[in-house]
């Protein structure tokens, strides 16, 4: 199918963002989007345009939220001042197209433990070796093979020595004990969509190995709470060097996550074309 989009939307961004990290590039402008069991070969087509390897029903079904197409993400920009907040304004501008993706809750932990202290190619390999080994062999539109995401009960049977077999390394414990939380009943994730975001972070955050900041990042990749704020290494600097006096989280509420999404996009290219 065609898929015609008025409002902002940019594939690479979104594949670069650190929020998602089972998209594939298979050519320029296009991937391969695995997510839970699902799969979708996208590709842009110019002028808001897409082409998709699935039907209306499909799209309607899964996809038009997981890419949060309910959302107006040019109003949320024009709610920045340029001449109160010139940084942040900028930011938005340069990387307008990102938006917050609705993902199933369950992957997004995982992933975001994994995360912790690994480059986004580590993560990747980390998740795609655990999908291999205990994920639904599936195959795509095209008949391309792959393997959903693994269900908790699949992950929490699998052994210690199976488990550090995908280069979790410490993570391996974190990793099991969110499966037989959420298996046994101890965390239940979907009611957690319900709550704002300080209220999701603090259950998660009785979870073994999970801290603030991967919380935060659960919330706002897996919950869709858009106000949730992670601070990851790049985010605090900006906050020490563009906000000295404060970043006014009460005055962008309830979009704080979307926001910091832009910024943290935005430095790292800053980043990227000093060093180029």
């Amino acid at each position: 199918m065609i898929l015609e989009l008025s409002d902002e939307f940019d594939l690479e961004k979104n594949a670069e963002s650190g929020q998602c990290f089972r998209w594939e590039r298979t050519g320029p402008a296009r991937y391969r989007i695995l997510s839970g069991a699902e799969s979708l070969n996208i590709a842009a087509l110019g002028d808001g345009r897409f082409a998709l390897d699935c039907g209306e029903p499909e799209f309607a079904a899964y996809w038009r939220d997981y890419f949060d197409l309910g959302e107006n993400y040019a109003a949320i920009r024009g709610r920045i001042d340029p001449a109160a907040d010139p940084f942040l304004a900028a930011a938005a501008a340069q990387e307008k197209g990102i938006r917050i993706l609705r993902q199933d809750p369950w992957e997004t932990l995982v992933s975001f433990i994994i995360s912790q202290n690994k480059n986004i190619p580590a993560i990747r390999r980390c998740i795609e070796s655990l999908a291999e080994r205990c994920g639904e062999a599936r195959r795509d539109a095209a008949g391309r093979p792959y393997f959903a995401f693994p269900t908790p009960a699949a992950v929490a049977a699998l052994s210690e020595q199976a488990l550090c077999a995908c280069a979790l390394g410490y993570r391996w414990r974190y990793v099991r004990a969110a499966a037989c939380a959420v298996l046994d009943g101890t965390l239940e994730l979907e009611p957690l969509r319900a709550l704002d975001a300080p209220a999701a972070i603090e259950a998660l955050t009785g979870l073994y190995g999970v801290g603030v900041k991967v919380a935060s990042c659960v919330a706002l990749f897996g919950l869709h709470c858009l106000d949730a704020f992670p601070r990851d290494v790049w985010v605090k600097r900006i906050l020490e060097r563009e906000y000295p006096n404060g970043y006014p989280m009460e005055a962008y509420a309830p979009y704080n996550g979307v926001y910091q999404q832009y910024m943290f996009a935005y430095y790292r290219h800053l980043a990227a074309r000093r060093e180029g």
